[in-house]
């Protein structure tokens, strides 16, 4: 009886390690679809436009709890691990880093200045731009869509839809979009 016990805590321990979200160096969630880049905003929409994905700028910072939880809980499902992965090109900034950051309006700043400048106040923020941005707009700005703070994996997933659909240029607001979606979803 012992030792069945033991194969099942072995069991237990290994399977909760393979869903944990690896940290990188910088105490940062990695993943395989992140890209590094150097993070010249510019630079990275005209590379994400060239894969025919769309630009998304992930703001992180060490320690966070929400971070954590979206990586391990919503961006770890295969639907939406499979999603960023065909539909985003992915730069991940450190809202605390100390890294140049050059914005589209040409703006070039450490990661925790660009993120001041930006006025994030939240981990994670995402960003979700359009193909095109003027080379006068500040990201904040030029961006489509926001999403500030952790969400559940259908509204995640129905975000990341949403934009890559284009629905911030038509009539249906995203939150009318998730709500239809969660209606179809139970039916």
């Amino acid at each position: 009886m012992k030792t069945f016990f033991v194969a099942c805590a072995v069991f237990i321990m290994t399977t909760l390690n393979t869903f944990a979200a690896e940290v990188g160096d910088d105490g940062l969630h990695k993943a395989p679809w992140m890209r590094d880049t150097f993070k010249d905003l510019a630079e990275d929409l005209a590379e994400a436009n060239a894969d025919g994905k769309r630009l998304m700028v992930m703001i992180e910072q060490r320690g966070c709890i929400y971070c954590k939880k979206m990586h391990e809980e919503v961006f770890s499902a295969k639907e939406i691990t499979s999603y960023i992965t065909d539909n985003y090109f992915v730069v991940q900034i450190n809202m605390f880093g100390d890294v140049k950051v050059t914005d589209f309006d040409g703006t070039v700043l450490p990661e925790k200045n660009m993120v001041k400048k930006w006025g994030v106040l939240f981990t994670p923020t995402i960003l979700f731009f359009p193909e095109d941005v003027s080379t006068d707009t500040s990201a904040v700005l030029a961006a489509v869509a926001t999403m500030p703070g952790a969400f559940s994996r259908s509204t995640t997933f129905d975000l990341l839809n949403w934009v890559v659909g284009k629905g911030y240029d038509g009539d249906e607001s995203f939150q009318k979009y998730h709500a239809r979606k969660v209606g179809d979803r139970s039916k």
